[in-house]
């Protein structure tokens, strides 16, 4: 049963802020092996959390900005001609002599991740003064993301100027949730899969979920979401504690599935819906991109996940 529509008028915007990458996604035709080659079919689109987040978020109907930095190259070009075909306003700084962030991955047949590299190296070059102007630009009740590739003087400075009740947040990797400590007491939202919040609270692994959603949430978060590959995600926030268990999905390839879950939730938020509801919808949003190869299904759309 899906979740009743909430008398709301249009979708609240909301402003991403975080990667811009050019993504390579090889698909193998069998399993993948060290040491040698594999046949395989090699797509090439954009990618990083914040932007795969924004181009779901125009494709379920959302006013959707993209806050980000490039390099001064072909990759940047194509890039911000992508957004603009989705319907994402960009606002992307772009820095000469470096180059945009690029993402590989490699998949098995089963639609398995075997391996990923990433170079990020000119989110390092971010400068949090283009950050803040930016973002003071933005529309007065906008939601506002974004993800721990973001440097830490970055981050520090987006949470001093977020509106109240308005900043979501994605820990993106083991390595990089500990970006998040000092914004925890700031963020009304923070999603991350359970390895990630281990080392965002010091935690001993296998911490169990409910454990850490409690942690977070005496830190200072207002709600929690915590997933953990095909189980169940966790929720908490100060009145709730829920477990939803994804639909089962054929596999093609796993790549922007997390963040198409982030991407629903936000468009359920935009729209009025409580929290629980709106990872409801977020759920199928990762479904249908499970079932495509790259990090946007062509077929998302707001009607495709949900029907009233």
């Amino acid at each position: 049963m899906p979740p009743a529509r909430p008398q709301a008028s249009l979708p609240r915007p909301i402003a991403c802020f975080g990667a811009v990458h050019w993504d390579i996604i090889a698909h193998a035709d069998r399993l993948i092996f060290r040491d040698t080659s594999t046949p395989a079919h090699l797509d090439q689109k954009p990618g990083g959390v914040a932007t795969n987040v924004a181009r779901v978020l125009a494709r379920l109907g959302v006013p959707t900005t993209l806050i980000g930095v490039t390099g001064a190259d072909p990759a940047a070009s194509s890039i911000r001609a992508q957004l603009e075909r989705d319907g994402v306003e960009p606002h992307l700084l772009e820095l000469a002599g470096q180059a945009t962030g690029q993402y590989l991955a490699l998949h098995d047949p089963d639609g398995g991740l075997a391996a990923a590299c990433i170079d990020d190296k000119v989110l390092t070059s971010a400068p949090a003064d283009f950050f803040i102007k930016t973002a003071q630009q933005l529309p007065v009740g906008a939601l506002w993301f974004v993800d721990a590739n973001l440097p830490v003087a970055v981050l520090d400075a987006l949470a001093t100027i977020a509106p109240k009740a308005a900043l979501v947040a994605d820990a993106v990797s083991v390595a990089k949730a500990p970006r998040l400590k000092s914004l925890l007491p700031k963020l009304e939202l923070l999603l991350l899969n359970r390895a990630e919040a281990e080392a965002l609270l010091a935690a001993p692994a296998d911490t169990p979920a409910q454990d850490l959603s409690a942690d977070l949430l005496g830190l200072g978060v207002g709600a929690v979401v915590i997933t953990s590959g095909s189980e169940p995600l966790h929720m908490r926030n100060s009145g709730q504690i829920l477990y939803l268990a994804p639909p089962a999905a054929s596999i093609v390839d796993v790549t922007g599935a997390g963040d198409a879950l982030i991407a629903g939730t936000l468009a359920g938020l935009a729209r009025e819906f409580e929290l629980d509801a709106s990872l409801q919808i977020g759920q199928k949003a990762a479904f249908e991109t499970l079932q495509a190869s790259g990090a946007v299904a062509d077929t998302l759309s707001w009607s495709a996940i949900y029907t009233d």
